[in-house]
Formats: C-alpha cells, structure tokens, sequence
C-alpha cells in the first residue's frame, strides 16, 4: 500500500508546481526546434540528392544513437570547451531538441512516404518545384497523417525534460527532489510530480486524438 503525505503536498506542492513554468519551456523549445529541423531532415531525406541524403541520414541515426543524458552534459561542458557557453535551459532545450529532430524526422518521412506517389509525379508534372510540391501537396496531408506519432514525440519530450535535472534545470522534477530532500519524504513528492506528468500527457493525447480524427484524411493513413 502506498502511503500519501498529504501535509507535504498541501506546504510543498506550490514549490514543485513552480518548476512547471522551465518544464512547459523545455517541452516547447525542444518540441519546436525537432519539427522544424526534424522537417528539413525529412524533405532531404526523400528528395534530396544521393550524397544530401545519405547525410540526413547519417545524421538522425547518429542522434538516435547518443542516449539524452549523454547528449546534454557533452552541450552543457563540452561547447565551453571551444568557446560556445550556453545557460542550463539552453542546453537542455538543444539537446532535446536534437534528439527530437532524429525521431520527428522518421515520423515525417513516414507520412510523406504515405501519400500516394501519383500526387507527387502529378505535381511534378505540372512544372513545381520541389519545395512547391512539398508546401503546397505533401506537406497539408503528411502532417495530418503523422499527428499521432507527433503527439507521441511530444509527450516523450516532456518527460525527458526531467533529464535536465542533470545540469540544474529547476523542471518539475528538480523541484520535485528538493522538495524530497528536505521534508525527509521522497515518495510523497515523486508521487505528486508523477501523476502532474500524467495529467499533462494524458490531456494533450485526448485533445489531440479528437483534432486528428477531426482532421483526418479517409483512406489516406487514417481510420475510416
């Protein structure tokens, strides 16, 4: 049975809430930087030329393979180290952001894989230039296709914000610890900060699930 101290949460809970503000930042800026790039490395990757290609490539996998940790201590102290310093949220924000990219990217490379090669040879047909055939073809029917993989990314972002506490980010989780630390009661804390993780992700997949089957594209990547 799990015991609650519920006196913790009623002096404490504003404390670990505060680290709510640097968690909704991180999620963002990390979040937005990964589908921008993430964005760019998709379209290189489907049509871009052989040798652009293959560097995309290289470079999702190669993020894909660096665990998150790793990735924000080697910003946080290795930049100084040739002269480029960024503050702990900086560095937290790259770093996820980084890894972001690698995964929205194969989610968006998925969805344009999806549409139907006869739209884009049609397109193509018709004089656009690649980047036309992917603002104005590709991209308005990928991004509805690939809402549920990126709803997924972005609920993982915001759980990895909590590595930060690595470098001093005050997150959520950051709080949560000091908090544990000093009403002696770690599990009431981490109880407390979990179920705000939960409550966060749970949201932004229900509202998200209604806008996608809202939006959805029948027969193309999407449930009837």
């Amino acid at each position: 049975m799990i015991f609650i101290n519920i006196k913790v949460i009623e002096e404490y809970g504003p404390i670990i809430l505060s680290g709510l503000n640097k968690t909704a930042i991180l999620t963002v800026g990390g979040f937005g930087m990964g589908f921008a790039f993430g964005s760019i490395l998709a379209f290189t990757q489907c049509f871009g030329g052989r040798i652009s290609s293959r560097v995309a490539t290289a470079i999702e996998e190669s993020l894909r393979s660096i665990p998150l940790l790793v990735l924000m201590l080697l910003i946080f102290f290795g930049l100084p180290e040739v002269g480029l310093s960024l503050t702990p949220v900086q560095s937290a924000i790259l770093a996820i952001g980084l890894r972001s990219m690698a995964y929205q990217s194969q989610i968006l490379r998925s969805a344009i894989l999806a549409i139907p090669r006869g739209q884009i040879e049609a397109a193509l047909s018709l004089g656009m230039t690649k980047a036309q055939l992917f603002t104005t073809v590709i991209a308005p029917q990928a991004l509805r296709i690939a809402i549920p993989g990126l709803v997924n990314q972005f609920t993982i972002d915001l759980k990895d914000t909590s590595i930060a506490y690595a470098i001093g980010v005050s997150e959520l989780f950051t709080e949560a610890v000091h908090v544990a630390q000093v009403a002696l009661d770690y599990l009431t804390p981490l109880v407390f900060v979990g179920a705000i993780y939960f409550v966060i992700t749970f949201a932004a997949s229900s509202i998200m699930s209604r806008v996608y089957k809202r939006i959805a594209i029948p027969g193309l990547g999407a449930s009837q």
